[in-house]
């Protein structure tokens, strides 16, 4: 199993809230699952925890990547053994551009895991092929990462990195809040193209619409702090239609 969590159940540090309750989910490599649910069901915090955020303790349970613990490892050996999060709002560094960013982001992975460093040339080559096929400007390589970029710009400048990166796991967090139907086409495009028998994403969203573009192999539906429901693509369209109340009543 590639992502392997088992009664994880964490709270927030500054105040004693439980907000995951006992999540169990198994993601298999070469498969999308996406996660749907109200606001406040715990799906960001999920993420959070995967990828090593501050400000959150897990109080019991497990998460394993690889059959590694994850929760045994700083946010950086989790981004070197092939876990990669996506931003609901990805962040602006000023003053570090976004080709350096890029390349000493894969250096250091490939430096972490014991492979040969990335030469100039081929980096170059790679990034401009990589940027190319998600129609972006090779402007945007040239400008410091994420400054000034509008949030299709933002969104689609993560899908490079994680183009460029290959992690194993793929986890997007609200990638599709704030984007046109253009962007987010493009962003989809993007995640459908890495899709391949040895990546598994977990697609984080409140909205079908991105799954008609990025069709999922699984669907679960999360509500305070457990995944309550779990079937195919069939699953997002009936909360497109009824909501989450239906749903939920029945598993009450």
């Amino acid at each position: 199993m590639l992502l392997d969590i088992k009664g994880l159940e964490v709270k927030l540090e500054e105040e004693d809230k439980q907000i995951l309750k006992g999540v169990d989910l198994e993601v298999e490599a070469g498969k999308v699952h996406a996660i749907m649910g109200p606001n406040g069901s715990g799906k960001s915090t999920l993420s959070y925890v995967l990828s090593g955020r501050d400000g959150y303790e897990v109080t019991g349970g497990s998460a394993r990547l690889d059959g590694v613990d994850l929760l045994e490892l700083e946010p950086e050996e989790r981004a070197a053994a092939g876990l990669f999060l996506a931003f609901q709002y990805p962040v602006e560094i000023p003053g570090v551009g976004n080709m350096t960013f890029l390349r000493t982001s894969l250096n250091a992975q490939k430096k972490a895991r014991g492979e040969p460093e990335v030469s100039s040339a081929d980096f170059l080559k790679l990034v401009r092929e990589k940027a190319k096929s998600l129609q972006i400007d090779p402007d945007m390589l040239k400008r410091p990462v994420n400054m000034g970029f509008s949030g299709g710009e933002k969104k689609r400048n993560e899908i490079l990195q994680m183009a460029i990166l290959e992690p194993r796991m793929c986890i997007l967090d609200e990638t599709d809040s704030g984007l046109d139907v253009d962007a987010m086409k493009l962003v989809s495009d993007g995640v459908n193209a890495l899709r391949d028998a040895g990546r598994g994403f977990l697609v984080i969203t409140h909205y079908q619409r991105l799954l008609n573009h990025i069709t999922p192999d699984v669907v679960h539906i999360m509500s305070d702090g457990r995944i309550v429901k779990t079937g195919g693509p069939e699953l997002a369209l009936e909360v497109e239609e009824n909501g989450y109340g239906d749903i939920l009543g029945e598993v009450a």
